[in-house]
């Protein structure tokens, strides 16, 4: 079965190069929903829908230049899990560790003064810890804890082991102690 729909891929992937609108439609419909699954795991899933976009996007642009239509699948899950990438870095960009650190849940009475100066003061620290990691132990840190992401995806989406990524994170969580233990 599995041959018969690999089949039925290639030769749609040929049909579309050639400009086939229908056999294009079809290919979109059978790979949608697994570029979707792919998408929400690797962003924010109400982000997927927009990524998965871009990904058809890029690939209408490249499916000429496919020289391989066997290697379809494979090529658009890759395009998937980079505008997957392309989607957090632009989050990191926009908005700092920080302010997600700093941002609580509504507390039913204000902070008073000198627990909104200890907040401050304890924000300001961890930033200033992480912003000591290096961008490998930062991302790993945030797609972990942040992102809400599993090692395993994580490591599909950082294209490394599983066992980096947990090694990644013990050293990250590591070097964190022990500067805030310095800092005290």
């Amino acid at each position: 079965m599995r041959h018969r729909e690999r089949i039925l891929d290639e030769l749609l992937v040929i049909e579309s190069q050639r400009g086939d609108s229908e056999a294009f439609e079809r290919l979109a419909r059978r790979w949608q929903p697994r570029m979707l699954r792919l998408a929400r795991r690797l962003t924010d899933s109400r982000e997927a829908g927009e990524v998965v976009q871009e990904a058809w996007l890029a690939i209408v642009v490249g499916l000429r230049r496919l020289d391989d239509p066997a290697r379809f699948g494979t090529w658009a899950m890759r395009i998937v899990a980079r505008k997957s990438t392309d989607r957090i870095r632009q989050h990191q960009r926009s908005r700092s560790l920080a302010e997600r650190v700093a941002r609580q849940p509504e507390a039913p009475a204000p902070p008073t003064a000198g627990e909104r100066i200890d907040r401050a003061r304890a924000v300001a620290r961890l930033r200033g810890c992480f912003e000591e990691l290096s961008a490998s132990h930062g991302t790993v840190l945030e797609l972990f804890y942040l992102r809400s992401l599993p090692v395993r995806a994580i490591a599909d989406h950082l294209r490394i082991s599983p066992g980096t990524v947990k090694s990644r994170l013990f050293h990250a969580r590591k070097m964190l102690r022990e500067t805030l233990e310095d800092r005290s």
